[in-house]
């Protein structure tokens, strides 16, 4: 099988790609990745330039011409590529439409042309908004509350529209947030950023009353469900799936104390009351459990292991001369 992954120098990307190649059934894998929110760095030690089972292919979703060109002799697409950070993106709207929806388009009529067999997108549960209920599944209307959120379900859509178009298999992931240490670890998502401001002594503020919800999830298990959806399309028949675990919904007040707990028992913990806490949603992940995925890591496995990765000092730096 020949993969190719948008975006794979990304946070989720660089867990992904290793993933990948080690399983039997992948002979190749293509990354195609501008390098905007990346770097090059995550691609070390995966045997670059001295294996013909990894192709870098510097480009652009938003240029057809680079999505057609990497993807040639492709046999499965998992399309990460997107501006992230759903918060930033109302001051980004039309960059944000023009890589999520507009890269999409490109990625799914590249793959009708090109004969692709199986799309498989990453989307976000960030799309479901504020919703009241407490056990949202994929049967919820979305509600997106930023232009992410819009732009992502508005490509999960046009997906739908190229499967029936095209005839090629495809889904979307409505992934959870996302935590842990990666090569292309982010620092603004809620765990990964809290987990710093403990290691060095600031308070973790949390905006409004804490009380709204969010499901997470590992990036280890986030890359392991994209990577099972790619190789095992079969077992994946819906057009959507919320990805995380029932038991890993949280509000945002308890990630912060568990964190403190973890990590800083004397560690101050802030509420900016007046701030707008952003979107709310508790979701139900049942559907995920017919496809015979399911996740492995803990939230605070999660921190230790992150804190682990900051505090973990390297030979050369303890080493005599």
């Amino acid at each position: 099988m020949h993969v190719l992954v948008t975006g794979g120098c990304g946070y989720i990307g660089s867990v992904l790609l290793p993933q990948l190649l080690a399983a039997d059934v992948v002979d190749h894998v293509t990354v195609l990745d501008n390098l905007t929110a990346s770097t090059p760095r995550n691609l070390m030690g995966l045997g670059l330039g001295t294996t013909d089972r990894l192709q870098f292919q510097r480009g652009d979703v938003r240029e057809y011409g680079d999505v057609e060109n990497a993807m040639r002799n492709t046999d499965t697409v998992i399309h990460l590529a997107a501006i992230t950070g759903a918060d930033s993106t109302h001051e980004r709207r039309e960059e944000t439409f023009d890589v999520n929806y507009d890269g999409t388009e490109n990625v799914v009529r590249a793959a009708g042309k090109l004969d692709v067999e199986n799309v498989v997108f990453a989307s976000s549960c960030n799309l479901y908004g504020r919703a009241s209920s407490t056990d949202i599944d994929e049967t919820t209307d979305p509600d997106p509350l930023n232009p992410y959120a819009e732009a992502k379900f508005d490509a999960e859509t046009r997906l739908d529209e190229a499967k029936r178009e095209y005839g090629f298999d495809g889904t979307a992931l409505r992934m959870s947030t996302n935590y842990g240490y990666s090569p292309g670890v982010r620092f603004n998502l809620v765990v990964n950023y809290f987990v710093f401001r403990a290691l060095t002594d600031r308070p973790l503020t949390v905006y409004g009353d804490g009380t709204n919800w969010r499901p997470f999830i590992h990036v280890q298990d986030a890359a392991q469900a994209y990577k099972h959806a790619a190789l095992n399309p079969d077992a994946w028949p819906q057009d959507v799936y919320n990805v995380g675990a029932n038991d890993q919904n949280y509000q945002v007040e308890t990630i912060a104390e568990l964190v403190q707990d973890e990590l800083n028992h004397g560690l101050e913990i802030t509420y900016l009351r007046d701030e707008h806490p952003g979107p709310s949603y508790h979701v139900n992940f049942d559907r995920l459990t017919q496809t015979g995925f399911t996740t492995e890591h803990t939230l605070r496995e999660g921190i230790r292991d992150l804190a682990d990765q900051f505090t973990t000092t390297t030979d050369h730096l303890t080493d005599s001369p």
